[in-house]
């Protein structure tokens, strides 16, 4: 006689991919900021990349708009436990923008309107894993959401994706931005929970 009856199947198996752990979905696209939104004309954002030497490379916002686009659907996920599914952004990858950059470094200091930094490896900025996105679900991307330009790494937690963001410096050492500081993990997996130092 079989342990199992005929036509038992267990419980059934759901076909969305699963979370990452500790994370709830959400419907929803919470705002949250470290400081007040701040107000950046597109006739004068910039967005600058220096190097480790000091050179920098420089893109006004048409100059950027004049870049090749891309059109990435991702899932974002919050340090604070909520992640959004099938999220749809453009802007313009990191590799296009690094794209003749002569550097030997290994890290990047992102740097954002209103002062706000956080670090992140060189290497996760390349390999079609990061953007400037300006664009959200078919729209200019809201202020409170980053706009006109933010940072979008989605297989870090979401404050790597740096709102409002200015530009990028090159290092050879890790520099620790502002939630580095106060105790967040320096990378931000969020598959493996990395959401303080020590994680």
């Amino acid at each position: 006689m079989g342990i199992v009856s005929p036509g038992f199947q267990g419980r059934p198996r759901s076909a969305e991919p699963a979370l990452p752990p500790g994370q709830y979905l959400t419907e929803d696209f919470p705002v949250l900021s470290a400081g007040p939104t701040p107000k950046v004309p597109l006739d004068t954002w910039e967005f600058v990349i220096t190097s480790e030497t000091g050179a920098e490379y420089r893109w006004t916002w048409d100059e950027m708009m004049a870049l090749p686009q891309e059109t990435v659907t991702v899932d974002i996920h919050c340090v604070t436990r909520w992640s959004k599914r099938d999220t749809d952004w453009r802007g313009v990858s990191l590799d296009t923008l690094l794209d003749g950059v002569d550097t030997a470094a290994h890290y990047a200091l992102a740097h954002s309107y209103g002062g706000y930094t956080t670090n992140l490896p060189l290497a996760d900025l390349r390999g079609a894993r990061a953007w400037v996105a300006h664009t959200y679900d078919g729209g200019p991307l809201p202020a409170e959401h980053g706009g006109p330009a933010r940072l979008l790494v989605p297989h870090l937690y979401f404050w790597k994706s740096a709102k409002w963001v200015r530009g990028i410096r090159l290092g050879t050492t890790d520099q620790p931005g502002f939630w580095e500081t106060a105790g967040y993990h320096d990378y931000g997996d969020p598959w493996r929970e990395q959401r303080y130092q020590g994680d």
